[in-house]
């Protein structure tokens, strides 16, 4: 399926500050994305509420507003320009929830934007844990035993059933912020407090710690007639608990077995496939037992992620690019391999050298 004409005007939501840590790799795929889209001839505006990125930089798009980003900036945008459609896959977790409250706003349909590389059906699955564990069981592919909790009673009443150690991890919010491994009852009610309430909308999950498990993840793109190829493969040099951001990561994956990784794989593709019929890329984090090499999902966010940018140096295909053209339509058997020149981006990168990033 070719390029849709009907789209001629894209805006592109960053990922706002820099937060030491988290962030200034999606200004890499912001910029990517950009470039790609005006390669197409589209005209690109863009919307950060930070002026230290490349993205804002008047050579990438064709419109840059260093704006909040909340609704009443993208209002702003709406009325000065006629866009089409929104790509918010590019500025991780910030990006998705601004385009959600939008969407609940009416903005969007009020404005005939359309939003591309994701739909609000894959945002709401892969967020809301409940529903994505559900969602895992229909598929079966294992969690470790966990439950949502909406009120500090609920929370207490977890801990009491799945005893200690336990991860507290809040719904929506960005880079794992109020995520927290707690090994005593001292330490809990403090935990759990903050966790709901940096959420926003004041729920956590919480985990059985599976301590000394190993943490890998998977790098995946699909495209509109479901084609999907595994990019690369990334390995957490600490063990799961220690964010893949802030972890020594290690692509390609240095200690799986073939037969693990083909399961991983494979799960990972059953698990993009579930949560919504979108063209785009998507992360999945997976936890191994080291003594029998049980496999169980952690996460997968519909969108670009930190990895994503070191997935795309590491291998050398330019994730974030491929992905905005597969969101105006493009599928990957029709695009460019960015690494031969002469076959299409349909493949998987084999990588004969080993990349590692020391945060």
């Amino acid at each position: 399926m070719p390029k849709d004409k009907s789209i001629q005007s894209v805006l592109i939501i960053g990922s706002g500050p820099i937060v030491i840590g988290q962030a200034c790799e999606f200004d890499y795929s912001g910029s990517q994305a950009a470039r790609s889209l005006r390669e197409e001839g589209i005209e690109v505006t863009l919307i950060n509420s930070n002026p230290a990125t490349i993205m804002t930089d008047r050579v990438v798009a064709d419109n840059v507003y260093l704006l909040p980003l909340e609704p009443a900036s993208i209002q702003t945008i709406l009325d000065n320009h006629k866009i089409d459609a929104v790509l918010p896959t590019m500025g991780g977790q910030t990006a998705l929830n601004l385009a959600i409250q939008c969407e609940e706003m009416g903005m969007w349909k009020d404005h005939g934007v359309r939003m591309i590389g994701v739909d609000t059906q894959a945002i709401e699955i892969t967020e809301n844990r409940e529903a994505f564990r559900n969602l895992m069981g229909e598929i079966g592919v294992p969690m470790a035993p966990q439950a949502t909790a909406k009120s500090f009673l609920e929370g207490k009443e977890i801990a009491q059933k799945f005893g200690f150690p336990l991860c507290i991890r809040p719904s929506y919010t960005l880079g794992g912020s109020g995520a927290a491994l707690v090994h005593n009852q001292a330490d809990y009610d403090r935990l759990l407090q903050r966790g709901l309430h940096l959420s926003p909308i004041h729920e956590v999950m919480i985990d059985k710690a599976l301590m000394g498990w190993k943490e890998f993840e998977l790098e995946l793109l699909r495209d509109a007639n479901d084609n999907v190829t595994i990019i690369c493969s990334i390995e957490n040099f600490d063990p799961i608990g220690i964010h893949t951001g802030d972890s020594i990561t290690v692509a390609p994956a240095m200690t799986l077995s073939d037969t693990t990784y083909q399961k991983m794989r494979d799960m990972a593709i059953r698990m993009m496939r579930a949560i919504g019929n979108f063209a785009g890329g998507c992360n999945v984090q997976f936890a191994l037992n080291p003594e029998n090499d049980d496999i169980i999902a952690i996460e997968i966010n519909p969108r670009v992620s930190r990895s994503s940018a070191l997935a795309s140096k590491a291998t050398g295909y330019p994730i974030a690019k491929i992905a905005a053209k597969m969101a105006i339509g493009y599928n990957l058997d029709e695009l460019t391999n960015a690494i031969t020149g002469t076959t299409s981006a349909y493949f998987e990168p084999a990588l004969d050298y080993v990349i590692v990033k020391v945060p």
